[in-house]
């Protein structure tokens, strides 16, 4: 039976898209395990109910030289698929950087991949043969988040609402859903998105060394 349960939950892992809901549940032993699925019986205790986790363990000692180093290899693809579908690489750089901490090997303990942490439903979906691939995860993960965005008008809060915990629950709440990572999440991204316009509007009027 033990290793049935083991079966049934990592088989259940990897069907979840980019933004689906995510159940944790626990059973009897204290093991916990991740799903996008209702469990029932007597040996399966809901312990909460959360959006998809980022790769926070990619995130663990980074200092901000360190991750801008890492945010600096991307630049160039980031620039690029931002300006292909039409976002700022700004946001673009916010996404990526509460996602995986621009570490194109982050996986999450959900099972999502890459720099811009996409399942393996939604990168099937997406067409993507290699989602530690920086070029086709950056190219697939902008155009699903526009696609996000287009869904819900543009709006930015549930456009990164939908990104994270699936377009259906965005509209199931009519808004952010009640889910703490997903919450989280739409604030991490605008806090780090305020951060690089500062920045930016802070390097656009420092002298220059000719002046």
């Amino acid at each position: 039976m033990r290793a049935l349960l083991i079966t049934l939950s990592l088989a259940l892992t990897p069907l979840m898209a980019s933004g689906e809901e995510t159940y944790i549940y626990q059973e009897s032993d204290g093991t916990r395990w991740f799903t996008d699925r209702h469990m029932h019986g007597d040996g399966w205790q809901l312990i909460d109910r959360i959006g998809r986790p980022t790769a926070t363990k990619s995130c663990k000692g980074m200092t901000e030289k360190r991750l801008a180093q890492r945010a600096s290899r991307y630049a160039s693809l980031i620039d690029k698929y931002a300006s292909t579908h039409e976002l700022d690489p700004l946001l673009v750089r916010a996404v990526i950087r509460v996602e995986s901490c621009f570490d194109r090997r982050a996986v999450s303990r959900a099972g999502a991949q890459g720099l811009m942490q996409l399942m393996p439903k939604t990168a099937d979906y997406l067409g993507v043969l290699d989602s530690f691939n920086a070029d086709l995860n950056i190219e697939a993960g902008t155009r699903y988040l526009r696609r996000m965005l287009d869904r819900f008008e543009g709006d930015l809060n549930l456009g990164l609402a939908a990104y994270n915990a699936g377009p259906h629950n965005v509209k199931k709440y009519g808004g952010i859903p009640p889910f703490r990572e997903t919450q989280n999440y739409v604030k991490r991204i605008n806090r780090y998105y305020r951060q690089y316009l500062k920045q930016q509007i802070q390097f656009s009027e420092s002298p220059s060394i000719n002046d």
